[in-house]
């Protein structure tokens, strides 16, 4: 594994190739588990949902896609450029709804990346807690993409195919035989791109069954953002100045790929010739009408999704001086820093917790130690 450069300072990270399960049968290795993650992993019960089961969440539940948009037209920037003038009211409600789908289409399939990479985990974490914790985070992740494909095929048929950058960028997380890769790719990068979605989608949607999609999803992510940070806390501090460049360079990286490319046109060029629409010309006019300066404007919203996951890399020490110029043209990095480490989700995902601890205990429910996403840090 040196060949491939393991930054790894505490042993609840420790790891080993992915094809070495004979040391998966060390005997040492069976009492030497870690008590990092035990709390994460015991409050799973208490965020147990089932995405098959209408008493969680009833994917028959209606909406009318051709006379309402999911989310409201201000979230939609294509509609206010020049290209689009000729739609009718109907094919603008059709193009926004469309757009929403091709959101949540990259959105299944960043969470199909994240069952593999959380399945991945178990294959080279070596510390029995740690690959607990893995499986666990695994039948989360395949539970949302259950989830996710359940609402698509409700309100679509099928998904959309994924972008070119969001499709290489989980390829390579998911391949990654570096362990930082795969945690600050997917519990850090992916998964606070995520929350920022989910909770943009939770506060604006106007299909109640998306909302409460988007909350029963949220219960299980918060906790996997968590384990991301565990890995910060007894990692980051650790580090030599080359391996502390190497992760702050490397998040920099993939941060600027998805800035500027996740939602670029070209990504959503399918979209666009169904409405007869060129992607280039659309590309065209917004550079036109959006520069840097709506870019750091529309990032003062907290649910904004680069927002959310500038403040994740920074809570976790992978910004530093040396790199904090590059964010800053972007948001004010003293007012993020300011805030606190309250994440934005935490609050929805705690509601939402409550609400499947009383279909999940009943009349027991008052008994429970109430488990809340800052009590399983």
């Amino acid at each position: 594994m040196n060949e491939v450069r393991q930054i790894t300072k505490d042993d609840a990270y420790d790891a080993v190739a992915p094809d070495d399960f004979p040391a998966m049968m060390e005997p040492e290795r069976y009492n030497s588990r870690s008590t990092a993650f035990d709390k994460i992993i015991s409050a799973t019960h208490d965020h147990f949902w089932d995405p098959l089961d209408t008493k969680y969440i009833d994917f028959n539940e209606p909406f009318d896609l051709e006379n309402q948009m999911l989310m409201p037209e201000e979230l939609v920037p294509e509609l206010k450029l020049p290209c689009f003038a000729k739609l009718t009211e109907k094919q603008r409600i059709r193009f926004a709804n469309e757009s929403t789908r091709w959101m949540l289409s990259s959105i299944l399939h960043g969470e199909a990346g994240a069952l593999a990479l959380s399945a991945s985990l178990c294959h080279i974490l070596k510390d029995p807690g740690a690959q607990e914790y893995a499986a666990n985070q695994t039948r989360e992740e395949a539970r949302h993409v259950t989830g996710f494909s359940r609402y698509v095929q409700a309100r679509w048929g099928k998904p959309l195919p994924v972008g070119a950058t969001l499709g290489g960028l989980l390829t390579d997380i998911v391949n990654a035989k570096e362990v930082y890769k795969k945690i600050v790719g997917m519990q850090m990068l992916v998964e606070g791109l995520a929350m920022g979605a989910f909770a943009t989608f939770y506060a604006k949607s106007n299909d109640p069954l998306l909302v409460k999609l988007m909350q029963l999803v949220m219960t299980d992510e918060a906790f996997h953002h968590k384990f991301g940070k565990i890995w910060a806390d007894r990692t980051i501090p650790n580090l030599s100045e080359e391996e502390q460049n190497i992760i702050e360079d490397w998040a920099a990286e993939c941060f600027q790929t998805l800035l500027f490319n996740l939602v670029n046109p070209e990504q959503k060029q399918t979209l666009y010739g169904e409405f007869g629409i060129d992607w280039q010309q659309v590309q065209l006019e917004m550079l036109e009408a959006f520069g840097d300066e709506d870019r750091r404007e529309s990032m003062k919203e907290g649910t904004n999704i680069f927002r959310v996951l500038i403040k994740t890399l920074l809570k976790a020490g992978i910004i530093t001086d040396r790199t904090k110029a590059f964010y800053a043209t972007y948001v004010n990095m003293d007012e993020l820093k300011s805030e606190g480490d309250h994440m934005v989700g935490d609050d929805i995902a705690e509601d939402g917790i409550r609400f499947l601890q009383k279909i999940n205990f009943g009349a027991n429910v008052d008994a429970l130690k109430n488990v809340s996403i800052s009590a399983a840090e």
